[in-house]
């Protein structure tokens, strides 16, 4: 089952769902890990209290890609207090394999910038 999770996240990582900039968003924000050197960016615009659109850009490790893309499906249509809910042991049930303590931070990458976006964090 772990081989077919990780064929889903270097799918993810190859062909990124949510790539590419909102235009116009309603929030943004910029995330590093200044240890290994992944960035994210995500842009949101949101209608009625929920996400309407998301896109992100980045670089960096497969791990932190695949989680932004992951992540960025995932909150489509979600309120903005079920996003500030979220953790990262949510992320990592996305990608549906274990990770070590240093990828857990890689993973989390992209949800602290959707966080710190929203002002949730």
């Amino acid at each position: 089952m772990e081989q077919l999770y990780k064929e889903a996240i270097m799918d993810h990582y190859k062909h990124p769902h949510n790539y590419g900039l909102t235009k116009e968003p309603d929030f943004s924000a910029k995330e590093d890990n200044i240890f290994c050197g992944d960035s994210i960016v995500i842009t949101l615009k949101t209608k009625n209290n929920k996400i309407k659109e998301v896109g992100f850009q980045g670089e960096g490790c497969v791990i932190s890609q695949a989680t932004a893309s992951m992540l960025t499906d995932h909150i489509k249509g979600k309120t903005l207090k079920s996003i500030g809910l979220l953790t990262v042991k949510d992320a990592i049930r996305l990608l549906g394999v274990s990770l070590s303590p240093s990828r857990m931070k890689c993973a989390e990458l992209p949800l602290i910038a959707i966080k710190k976006a929203l002002k949730l964090a």
